[in-house]
């Protein structure tokens, strides 16, 4: 590990935090409440990103520690205690360094998510539910929380439309890599002739906007829609219409919540997710245009398939843009999603490099 240079500097890192702590000093810091409340969120981040480096540190020292002991003198419960530290330092180890990956200016920010199944009635639908359920028990296992913001039941089984808000220091940045449309190949359990199956979902991923990005919306371009809410399976069912459904109609773009029990909050919650929808068709529109100019070919939508799910007649997920592949299909169902977005940030690191 190197304390610094390359996509770490721990000299830079104290030098912001003790400038950061230097500002917070002044006897004037409290009379901006919300860029106070800011430059301590950032600084804490900072000091967080140094601790945990300087404890992946110490770990590492005291491995090394353990094994020359080793060398000098055989002993088996010594051994047995290095082999599960090595095994756990090097979790910790591979976790950081994927984190130090997310450079984006929204990495670090709350995800949006949106799951919506293809065309194929049921099957799709079934898909969809297996992807929510891939999704957040991948959050559960980095400590992410998970709230249902807008949840839509199939018919017959899974959904037809579900967003999640999943909260946590880079969740967006972990998360961004998993936009596009998932492909799932199996024996259909909805087909009594036991046919196989190509199923497909559209994942999308936002990040969760704060009041700094401004995005300009029009009052007299919204309609503004209630309705009863309910979760999943029909669970908490209100009597009054607090659900909100937001309709952009310059662009189509709908967003609805009905997460919480009051319609205002509920509206806020659909307002901040058409802010953040809006952002990111602008950024696309930008990317299209860059694009076009470079004479690349953009590649958008349905036709943006990023990875394939083989149940049968074998087992294999595949990342059709770095190739990352594995066989382990109920893992990755199981949310053991890293591999795929360690090898995706690691590309998108390689392709700016190339640039």
């Amino acid at each position: 590990m190197r304390a610094s240079g390359g996509l770490f500097d721990l000299d830079a890192l104290n030098e912001s935090i003790a400038l950061n702590e230097h500002r917070m000093a002044e006897p004037d810091f409290w009379q901006d409440q919300q860029a106070a409340q800011k430059l301590i969120a950032q600084n804490n981040e900072l000091k967080e990103r140094r601790d945990t480096f300087t404890d992946l540190q110490a770990a590492v020292r005291d491995l090394a520690d353990t094994i020359e002991l080793l060398e000098l003198e055989a002993d088996p419960a010594l051994a047995a205690e290095l082999a599960t530290n090595l095994k756990t330092t090097q979790a910790q180890l591979e976790a950081y360094r994927l984190s130090q990956l997310l450079s984006e200016p929204y990495d670090a920010k709350d995800a949006i998510l949106e799951i919506h199944p293809g065309a194929g009635g049921t099957e799709a639908q079934d898909w969809g539910e297996m992807l929510l359920r891939m999704y957040t028990r991948w959050a559960d296992q980095h400590h992410f929380t998970v709230e249902v913001a807008n949840y839509e039941a199939g018919e017959e089984a899974g959904i037809k439309s579900v967003t999640l808000l999943i909260k946590g220091h880079n969740a967006y940045g972990y998360l961004h890599p998993e936009k596009g449309v998932h492909r799932l190949v199996r024996i259909s359990p909805f087909d009594s002739a036991n046919r196989r199956h190509t199923s497909f979902a559209s994942v999308d991923v936002m990040p969760e906007l704060d009041d700094d990005v401004e995005v300009n919306i029009d009052p007299a371009d919204l309609r503004i829609d209630t309705f009863r809410s309910s979760g999943a399976g029909g669970q908490h069912i209100n009597k009054t219409e607090s659900a909100v459904r937001i309709t952009h109609l310059p662009t189509g773009i709908v967003t609805a919540s009905q997460a919480e029990r009051s319609q205002l909050q509920n509206r806020v919650t659909a307002m901040n997710m058409l802010k953040s929808k809006l952002y990111e068709l602008e950024q696309e529109k930008k990317a299209q245009e860059r694009a076009q100019l470079e004479g690349e070919q953009a590649e958008i939508g349905w036709g943006s398939q990023i990875r394939s799910y083989v149940f049968h007649p074998y087992s294999l997920v595949k990342d059709n843009r770095t190739s990352y592949e594995t066989h382990d299909v109920q893992g990755v169902m199981d949310g053991n999603l890293d591999p795929f977005i360690n090898a995706f940030l690691q590309w998108k690191l390689s392709q700016k490099t190339q640039d």
